[in-house]
């Protein structure tokens, strides 16, 4: 595959190293390394949000890098979402009722991806009573 001129960041490519493996099962090799075309299709705005050190910038290089290779990288609807963001939608969410199990899964998988380890005390004690109510 023939990529545009200029070439991903160090940054970039780590990402997108991880990436790789999570999405493709391709192991990238140490050093300098060309995504391979099925990984750029592969990739979601949402994966490049959610991504271990990947910010707006970096996120934003890799869409442009992909578009020169051909590949078009749709923009999320929501993009540029902190993680402390998230958690404080889901809790206000849940003080109206209006959170689903499947945004408190998707912000744990968003948590866990990131691999971070601090999630609102007030979220755990949302899990808490879901988990318990599940269980009576």
């Amino acid at each position: 595959m023939r990529g545009p001129t200029k070439t991903l960041s160090v940054r970039a490519q780590n990402v997108l190293k991880e990436l790789a493996v999570e999405l493709t099962g391709e192991q990238a090799p140490k050093g300098s390394w060309i995504p391979s075309r099925e990984l750029l299709l592969a990739l979601t705005a949402d994966r490049l949000a959610a991504a271990r050190n990947c910010g707006p910038q970096t996120a934003r290089e890799i869409v442009i890098w992909a578009q020169g290779c051909g590949v078009t990288i749709a923009p999320s609807l929501r993009a540029g979402r902190s993680l402390s963001e998230m958690w404080a939608r889901l809790i206000a969410n849940a003080s109206t009722g209006a959170l689903s199990s499947a945004e408190m899964i998707a912000a744990l998988e968003k948590s866990i991806r990131r691999k971070s380890v601090r999630i609102p005390i007030a979220f755990q004690i949302i899990l808490v009573k879901t988990l318990l109510s599940s269980f009576e």
